[in-house]
């Protein structure tokens, strides 16, 4: 029999992913942040792109309720606009820590309500293969997804489809050079 990855499985691990590396950034000062928090913000910004694209209209569906997810999109999209405002201030700026703090309050109290809300409705209301096919889904978007947020590209899964492979190039190239440019001041 062979192995087939389960969405829910999959994205629960994401999430306790997405946990440790808030941990790192919360337990680091200085220019030691710097590394926990790029990581950070990649691995949130390719999560958050596929869940929007593939997760949130699959658990709409499933429901059959639009109230479902759209907590969960406003959600979203605040905190890809204090990630990018993050991200933009620097880990070594004064505000930083503080109004980190509340953003990762904010993520762990986000990814639970998902937890609890909609990986529930697609346990109960998709097949193993369904689930699989998604996780599948989830893998293809993530491969094309921006690695850091871009708060103007939208929030439709419509718009991270279109704007989505373009970023991610970029910020592909970008992230390569700056590793480099990192690698090489050492």
């Amino acid at each position: 029999m062979e192995y087939r990855e389960d969405i829910v499985a999959l994205l629960l691990e994401q999430h306790e992913q997405i946990k440790i590396l808030l941990h790192r950034v919360e337990s680091t000062t200085g220019p030691q942040r710097r590394e926990p928090f790029d990581d950070l913000v990649r691995v949130l910004a390719i999560h958050e792109s596929a869940e929007a694209e593939v997760v949130h209209p699959a658990a709409r569906h499933a429901s059959g309720e639009d109230a479902l997810v759209e907590g969960r999109l406003e959600e979203e999209s605040e905190a890809k606009q204090v990630l990018a405002d993050l991200y933009e201030m620097g880990v070594e700026h004064p505000a930083f820590a503080a109004m980190f703090t509340d953003f990762a309050e904010a993520v762990r109290e986000h990814a639970g309500i998902e937890e609890k809300e909609e990986f529930a409705i697609l346990r109960e209301r998709l097949s193993d293969d369904q689930r699989s096919r998604m996780a599948i889904a989830v893998r293809v978007a993530e491969a094309v997804a921006p690695t850091r947020p871009n708060p103007v590209e939208g929030d439709s899964p419509a718009a991270n489809v279109l704007a989505g492979p373009p970023l991610a190039l970029f910020d592909r190239v970008r992230h390569a050079v700056r590793d480099w440019q990192h690698k090489t001041e050492r």
